[in-house]
């Protein structure tokens, strides 16, 4: 179920159609998170108020999400009789993002081929959070592979290692968390106590997955072994660095660095000791190597169902 949902996410992602008809599971998510927030992180609370109210905002999150996941697997399977897990695969389909990744990724690819920098900064602002009016061509492609690299782990790995653990609750319970933290595990003032327990729980539950994301991105290229291990606690992530730092050491590039969020300049060190005048060919080779990686990724999750375990 796992492999084929992955296979069918990557081939159609979630179709244009059923989004305008049907929205998307994690904007259910999105809507409960927004809705906490504005209701329980108001300003005048002490900051211990507002983190316990982060947390009844997770549990929420987690009520709904495995609740719903627990509710669809118990029914397909009773009214599906052996046909249930046809059904239940297609219901992990949208927890898996590896081909809208890298139709996104391919977004950035053909403006930046055509020196259109200005369509570039437009698609890359779509996948990134740092400031992109004036970044250059190099500045470009690099926030492209880092979002890649790191989405490689939110979007593919992540979800199918949380699928294969715990079925439809375990993937939706992670993609609830992942969309929390994305909205509200910030550091700034607004977010920093409310959002604590979301980026908490969220790197935890990414413990794992993005350091077998990073072994997927060396094994596929083959190097890139000294600097995923000598530059991955180099990000302020505990997580995001494993494969920002692979596929830098991959590419033989140097990712990170410098960059603005919200006008503010953030001085940040340096993953990688390559190349930092990248381009187009680099993004094109880090979408190929991305590939390789979600096919040795598909094979590991073959053996494991195959394994029993």
């Amino acid at each position: 179920m796992a492999l084929l949902a992955l296979a069918i996410e990557g081939a159609i992602g979630w179709p244009q159609p059923l989004y305008r008809r049907f929205g998307h599971p994690v904007g259910a998510f999105a809507a409960i998170i927004d809705g906490c927030e504005r209701a329980w992180n108001r300003p005048e609370l002490p900051g211990r108020l507002r983190r316990v109210a982060g947390i009844g905002c997770l549990l929420l999150l987690l009520i709904v999400a495995m609740g719903a996941g627990l509710l669809l697997e118990w029914g397909l399977n009773g009214i599906g009789g052996r046909w249930a897990w046809i059904f239940i695969t297609l219901c992990a389909v949208p927890g898996m993002a590896a081909g809208s990744l890298y139709r996104h990724v391919r977004a950035v690819t053909e403006p930046l081929q055509a020196n259109d920098l200005a369509a570039a900064r437009t698609a890359v602002a779509m996948i990134v959070g740092r400031d992109t009016e004036r970044l250059d061509s190099a500045g470009i492609a690099r926030a492209a592979i880092e979002s890649l690299a790191e989405s490689f782990c939110d979007g593919v790995v992540a979800p199918l290692f949380w699928l294969l653990l715990g079925g439809l609750p375990g993937l939706w319970a992670y993609k609830a968390i992942n969309t929390a933290d994305s909205m509200i595990g910030h550091r700034e003032e607004r977010w920093r106590a409310f959002g604590w327990a979301a980026a908490r729980l969220d790197d935890l539950l990414n413990l794992i997955p993005a350091r077998f994301a990073g072994l997927l991105l060396c094994l596929s290229a083959g190097r890139g072994w000294r600097i995923m291990l000598r530059d991955a606690r180099r990000h302020a992530s505990p997580n995001a660095g494993w494969p920002e730092a692979a596929m830098a050491g991959a590419l033989g590039v140097r990712l990170a660095g410098p960059i603005a969020y919200d006008g503010v300049a953030q001085d940040k060190p340096w993953i990688g000791s390559g190349r930092g005048d990248l381009a187009a060919a680099d993004l094109e080779a880090a979408l190929r190597l991305y590939l390789r990686a979600c096919l040795l990724l598909g094979l590991a999750a073959a053996l494991f169902a195959w394994s029993g375990l």
